[in-house]
C-alpha cells in the first residue's frame, strides 16, 4: 500500500487543497503515510523528520528529503524539515518553515517518538527522560510554537480554521507492559489535547488525538507475529496507510466545529471514538470512613465496576 500511495496523483480539488500541513517524524512509518495522505489530498506539507533510529541515535541520512522527493513526482509541494521539534528552537522553526515556503500554517500533525522499551525496575532514568522529550515534550513545544502563531492570527482578525492531531497510543490509555515510559508520555499527550483543545477554540484551533495501530519501525519487531504483512492480494490490516484517512479528514477543514477535544483509535478499517475517564460505581457516606470502612466499601464499587481492557502494546 505504500507504493499506491506514494504514486497517487495530486489533485487541486483535495479535501485539503490549499492547506498547509507540518508533520513531525514523516520520514517512515505512519508520518510518511500521512504527509503523502495529505499531499495526495491537495495539501503543501512541511515534512519534519530528524533522521535517527529507534533508540534516538542519529542515523547516515534523513529521509524527510525522500517523502518530498516522493510527493513532488506526484505533482504535490512539500519542503523538508530537519530540525528537533523538542527544542524551543526547533519547535519555532518548524512553524516557521511553512510560513517560510508556504505563507502560513494550517495544520500540525505531532507523530515523531521512538521507543526504548524496559521493565520497571530496570529502566534507567536517561531512557526515561529520553522518551518523555521526544513524545510529550515534542508534542507540546511544536503545539505551543503553532498555538502562538494562529492566536496571533486570530487577534489581528484572520481567525484561522487550524487544526492539530496529536498521536498518543493504546500504551497510553491502558498501560502496556514493559513501557512504563511510553505509556504514561502517551497519556501525558491525552491530557495535552484535552488541554490545548479547551484553551485554543476561541482562536479558531481544534485539537484532537488518536491512538492508531500500525506496522512501524516501533512494532514491527516488538510484536512480530500481529504485525506481520498478509499474503499478497489480502487486506493488510496493519498497515499504516490505513490510519491516514483519519488523519487527514481531522486535519482539514472538514472536520467542522465540535470535533475537538477527542480521541480516536485506528487501526485497519476500524475507527473507535474513546470515552475516556468516566465516573463508575460510587458510595458517599457523607461523613468520614474509616480505613477498615473504605476498604470494604472499595471492594464492594469494584465488585459492581467494569473490569479495564486489555494492557496494550505500543502503536
Amino acid at each position: 500500500m505504500t507504493d499506491s500511495v506514494a504514486t497517487d496523483a495530486v489533485g487541486s480539488g483535495g479535501l485539503c487543497a490549499g492547506r498547509v500541513v507540518a508533520v513531525t517524524g514523516a520520514g517512515r512509518g505512519l508520518g510518511r503515510a500521512h504527509a503523502l495522505a495529505f499531499a495526495a489530498e491537495g495539501a503543501k506539507v512541511v515534512v519534519n523528520d530528524l533522521g535517527v533510529g529507534l533508540d534516538g541515535a542519529p542515523a547516515p541520512d534523513s529521509p524527510a528529503a525522500l517523502v518530498v522527493e516522493e510527493i513532488r513526482a506526484a505533482g504535490g509541494e512539500a519542503v523538508a524539515h530537519g530540525g528537533d521539534i523538542a527544542t524551543s528552537e526547533g519547535a519555532a522553526s518548524l512553524v516557521a518553515a511553512a510560513v517560510d515556503a508556504f505563507g502560513r500554517l494550517d495544520t500540525l500533525v505531532n507523530n515523531a517518538g521512538f521507543l526504548r522499551d524496559r521493565m520497571l525496575v530496570n529502566l534507567a532514568e536517561d531512557d526515561w527522560d529520553a522518551v518523555m522529550r521526544v513524545h510529550l515534550k515534542g508534542h507540546f513545544l511544536p503545539l505551543q510554537a503553532a498555538a502562538a502563531y494562529w492566536r496571533a492570527e486570530a487577534k489581528a482578525g484572520r481567525t484561522p480554521v487550524a487544526r492539530v492531531v496529536n498521536t498518543s497510543s493504546g500504551a497510553g490509555l491502558l498501560g502496556s507492559v514493559g513501557q512504563g515510559n511510553y505509556s504514561a508520555a502517551k497519556a501525558g499527550i491525552l491530557g495535552l489535547t484535552l488541554v490545548a483543545a479547551a484553551e485554543m477554540g476561541r482562536y479558531g484551533v481544534q485539537v484532537n488525538a488518536i491512538a492508531p495501530a500500525a506496522r512501524t519501525r516501533m512494532t514491527e519487531a516488538t510484536f512480530a507475529d500481529t504485525m506481520a504483512a498478509p499474503e499478497d492480494g489480502a487486506f493488510d490490516a496493519m498497515a499504516p496507510e490505513n490510519v491516514s484517512p483519519l488523519v487527514v479528514w481531522l486535519g482539514s477543514g472538514a472536520a467542522g466545529d465540535g470535533v475537538t477535544g477527542r480521541v480516536f483509535e485506528v487501526e485497519a478499517g476500524r475507527i473507535t471514538v474513546m470515552e475516556g475517564w468516566r465516573p463508575g460505581p460510587t458510595v458517599d457516606k457523607a461523613e468520614r470512613w474509616t480505613p477498615a470502612g473504605a476498604g470494604d466499601a472499595a471492594r464492594d464499587l469494584l465488585a459492581r465496576a467494569e473490569t479495564p481492557g486489555a494492557v496494550y502494546g505500543a502503536s
